[in-house]
């Protein structure tokens, strides 16, 4: 009977959002508590569960997502990611820009939410695709999947640090993991796609091709935009490293706990940003703090999706489904990775949002993660692999892509579908490979 509720619960979320099309942090609210009376809880014991789970979810995040906005905005607005894109282009020529536009996706994407470096990048595209000559898909999709597998796999994107931090996971050792995964899975997609690009046609709209770039002597160095980008990964990978290797009581290890950590990694690189981006370069105080403002704004929705998934999982661990449903997925006999990729996959393909595929996956499959004694870094990876799995027409994502490129429906479908696809195909291969040595 509790996995017909949760069922129940899940086919009611994905009814309430696709087809009742209702706010997606409301209806994860209505179904935890549906769930939770369904499984016995009086009702106010479920609103307990609803807002310990929410308080618990958010109590870091709050910190680490709002500051990952700043730091994107800072480097979107700045023109430190025009500038990466433009020296990348030049240092590996016509024959290989392809190649230079994925590198740029993956490091752009690292401190950029994937709507608005889509929104930023995509004029990038137009211009070295109309400067070169070369086919618009050949240019633009290896850096999209680029963005796509950083939203999918890498902290401090949305889904992925919320769901680390249900797991547990340690966030170092998991953007890490995901970089191993995240650059293979760019490489194995650039050639596979960029042969089957000239097929299409796209012509995008005016106001979209003929966005005006920054002049060349308005941007910051190249050292300094790549420095600022990359700052967060430098700090968290580094603190996870020093914790491979040295001991507790070595002092660069307490030096790296300090800094590495998430939160004050996030918050270093934001100061880092404001001074080499904006008041190195001529901004004023009152200028940039207008922007981190409008940059933190755009989070709320994400914010509140995360809150109201913690909520839909505190009420399955407080009913006690979730010791119920870890003990049928530890008698299946499917192996965890791939139980919570195809989780994932099944919710992304029926609701649309990443963020909501990997959340929800991610509080149905909490239970088993101590009873299997599976890597929670890989875990995340995997319900990272499959939130990304097959975009189609109830995605947001889709649509910016479709309408950017003005590709018919069908098009988009046999070019951004399929790419997002095999990335979340290539994503839950490397990690069954990594679970072999880990």
């Amino acid at each position: 009977m509790p996995i017909v509720i949760v069922l129940s619960g899940v086919l009611l979320l994905l009814l309430l959002i696709t087809v009742g099309r209702f706010n997606a942090f409301i209806a994860f609210i209505l179904v935890a508590l549906f769930v939770g009376v369904a499984e016995g809880l009086p009702v106010l014991e479920a609103l307990s569960a609803i807002q310990r789970g929410i308080g618990d979810t958010l109590s870091s995040l709050v910190m680490i997502l709002g500051f990952g906005a700043m730091l994107g905005k800072l480097v979107a607005d700045s023109g430190a990611a025009q500038h990466i894109t433009e020296k990348l282009v030049a240092s590996f020529g016509l024959r290989r820009v392809h190649w230079a536009l994925m590198l740029t996706g993956l490091i752009v994407g690292i401190p950029m939410f994937y709507t608005v470096g889509f929104v930023i990048m995509v004029p990038l595209v137009f211009t070295v695709a109309a400067s070169t000559g070369l086919p618009l898909l050949y240019v633009g999709l290896p850096m999209l999947a680029s963005l796509s597998v950083t939203h999918g796999f890498l902290p401090p994107h949305p889904a992925p640090t919320a769901i680390a931090e249900m797991f547990r996971a340690d966030m170092g050792l998991t953007l890490l993991l995901g970089l191993a995964l995240a650059i293979p899975a760019a490489v194995l997609v650039v050639p596979i796609f960029s042969k089957r690009s000239g097929r299409f046609k796209p012509q995008p709209l005016k106001e979209f091709y003929s966005a005006e770039l920054m002049p060349r002597e308005q941007l910051p160095p190249f050292s300094v935009s790549l420095f600022t980008a990359l700052l967060p990964v430098l700090l968290i990978g580094a603190s996870a490293l020093l914790r491979l290797f040295l001991g507790e009581e070595h002092f660069l290890r307490k030096v790296g706990d300090v800094v590495g950590d998430p939160v004050l990694a996030m918050l270093l690189s934001v100061l880092a940003a404001i001074y080499l981006l904006g008041i190195r370069r001529g901004r004023k105080m009152g200028e940039i703090s207008d922007s981190l403002a409008k940059a933190v704004s755009g989070i709320t929705l994400v914010l509140l999706i995360i809150g109201g998934a913690g909520a839909l999982k505190e009420v399955l661990v407080a009913s006690g489904v979730s010791e119920y449903i870890g003990g049928l997925m530890k008698d299946s006999g499917l192996s965890p990775l791939v139980l919570a990729w195809l989780i994932a996959a099944i919710i992304r393909i029926s609701v649309g949002s990443a963020t909501v595929a990997g959340m929800t996956a991610a509080g149905i499959v909490l239970p088993i993660i101590g009873q299997s004694g599976v890597s929670p870094e890989l875990m995340v990876l995997s319900i990272g692999a499959g939130s990304i799995f097959f975009s189609h027409v109830n995605d947001g994502g889709f649509w910016l892509f479709k309408e950017y490129f003005n590709l018919s429906v069908k098009d988009t479908i046999m070019t951004w579908s399929m790419m997002e696809t095999t990335v979340s195909v290539v994503g839950l291969l490397g990690v069954l490979i990594m679970d072999l040595f880990i």
